[in-house]
């Protein structure tokens, strides 16, 4: 049997296609539980935890799902680990960037410091005996755009399992979840999306059970009256979008929150420092394509990631020296 669907959900466009023998039934309940976690982690929902959260900042904590603990416990994790390049209290900078519409300018430099200091993971405050959280400080925001469909993608995972599935692929908006191969044996091919060159892909990566993940700038973004491009990916700790020389990260993970969290570190901190961290992590490959067109790969992708004709790739050996 097999069952596919493309429906709207998490602020994204999601397909899946799933083979097994209940595959109606699990694509059901893959549907029923992204608009669960929609109800609980979108910071637009006015009812959901982290709404509810945002509301209560400076005040009081919150009672919040076991999955919402979960996530927003994971996000810490990844927030020390990275020395604040990821951080979910980015709320107060991405309402201050998204202020406008069609935007040709950033924020004044004056509301961004004035903002910045309301982004501290530190002030984010779990209590997992009471299950509550709540954020220190008056105007503080949760926001999972760099987490949440990570998440999502490891529940379906969860989902896939339950029901017996053989071989499946959901597409969370560009997050991308294999479970097992495709139905032929052979295993999925996922493009790679150039950063420069609209509609077209500068190389495809073979996978199996694995998720890949990639943050870019040239997803949301916009050229300013001074001609510089500003993308929406920003750096918790400037306040701007992301300047550290790449333009493209993809990471390949058998966990999708942390193939999602990654490719947002590694984007921000930068080809070095990135690859460093992801040293924390094993299994754990990666793509980098930095501002001249370079694209970088961990050596555990030298025989599964093929570059489209005329592009090359150089293989990063230093992350498995010691």
């Amino acid at each position: 049997m097999n069952a596919q669907s493309t429906h709207f959900g998490m602020g994204s466009v999601m397909s899946h296609q799933i083979s097994g023998q209940y595959a109606e039934e699990c694509l059901s309940a893959v549907l029923t539980e992204v608009k669960h976690l929609e109800g609980i982690l979108s910071r637009f929902l006015p009812e959901s935890d982290i709404s509810r959260i945002n509301r209560s900042a400076g005040v009081h904590c919150e009672a919040i799902s076991p999955e919402t603990m979960d996530v927003l416990s994971q996000a810490l994790r990844f927030s020390d680990d990275s020395q604040g390049s990821f951080d979910i209290t980015i709320g107060p900078l991405v309402s201050l960037w998204n202020n406008g519409q069609n935007l040709t300018d950033p924020p004044e430099l004056a509301d961004i410091m004035h903002t910045l200091p309301l982004v501290n993971f530190e002030d984010l405050a779990l209590d997992s005996m009471k299950r509550t959280a709540g954020l220190r400080r008056k105007g503080q925001s949760i926001d999972l755009g760099g987490i949440g469909k990570g998440f999502a993608g490891d529940r379906i995972l969860e989902v896939f399992r339950e029901y017996g599935i053989t071989s499946a692929y959901s597409n969370l908006g560009g997050n991308v979840v294999t479970f097992g191969s495709k139905p032929d044996g052979s295993p999925w091919k996922i493009g790679i999306q150039h950063p420069r060159m609209e509609n077209q892909l500068i190389g495809v990566v073979s996978v199996a059970g694995k998720s890949v993940v990639t943050s870019g700038d040239y997803q949301r973004c916009f050229i300013g009256t001074n001609g510089k491009r500003y993308h929406h990916i920003l750096d918790p700790l400037t306040g701007y979008p992301s300047e550290s020389g790449l333009i493209s990260a993809t990471v390949i993970a058998k966990n999708s929150m942390q193939a999602d969290a990654l490719s947002t570190i590694l984007f921000v901190s930068g080809l070095d420092k990135g690859l460093e961290i992801l040293r924390n992590y094993p299994d754990t490959e990666a793509i980098c394509i930095d501002q001249n067109l370079q694209v970088f790969i961990t050596p555990g992708l030298e025989d599964s990631f093929q570059t489209e004709t005329g592009t090359r790739k150089t293989v990063v050996r230093e992350l498995v020296e010691e």
